[in-house]
């Protein structure tokens, strides 16, 4: 009696799933159990991603850096009805949105070159995170101090 030659495939025996290969045993869990789906990128590979995050900060400055000139532009004139003798936390308030607006400036204008001009590899991704997160920062300060003014 001969046995049946059945080619380059193996021989009929237990029935696995549709992407099981027939000499694994059968298990549950996805089809590529145990693969990494994408390969993980190393520390100097290109990243495509780069100028997102420069992109949001530089449209959030647009849109807060301006509003928080005029917000704190019109912090002193809504502050004008005390004179001189307006109170030490109001005075305070108003230099420290000032000092932010002054300081604040440079910083965000420094973090936007920063964050723009970063290599463009994966190992600068969080840097350049930061730094879009410190462009836009003073500004919303600003904004938060001039909407939490010290009534006078």
């Amino acid at each position: 009696m001969t046995t049946p030659q059945h080619g380059p495939y193996p021989p009929p025996g237990p029935q696995h799933g549709p992407y099981s290969p027939p000499n694994h045993p059968a298990h549950p869990g996805p089809p590529y159990y145990g693969c990494v789906p994408y390969p993980v990128p190393g520390p100097d590979d290109f990243d495509h991603r780069t100028s997102t995050a420069p992109l949001v900060a530089t449209v959030l400055l647009a849109v807060f850096g301006p509003a928080a000139l005029f917000l704190g532009g019109l912090s002193v004139m809504a502050t004008d009805s005390c004179g001189s003798d307006c109170p030490t936390a109001l005075t305070t308030w108003l230099y420290l949105i000032y000092g932010t607006i002054v300081f604040g400036g440079v910083l965000s204008l420094a973090a936007l070159v920063t964050a723009w001009s970063l290599p463009r590899k994966v190992r600068y991704w969080n840097l350049r995170r930061w730094a879009a997160l410190a462009t836009v920062a003073p500004s919303v300060l600003v904004i938060a101090l001039v909407f939490t003014i010290p009534s006078p």
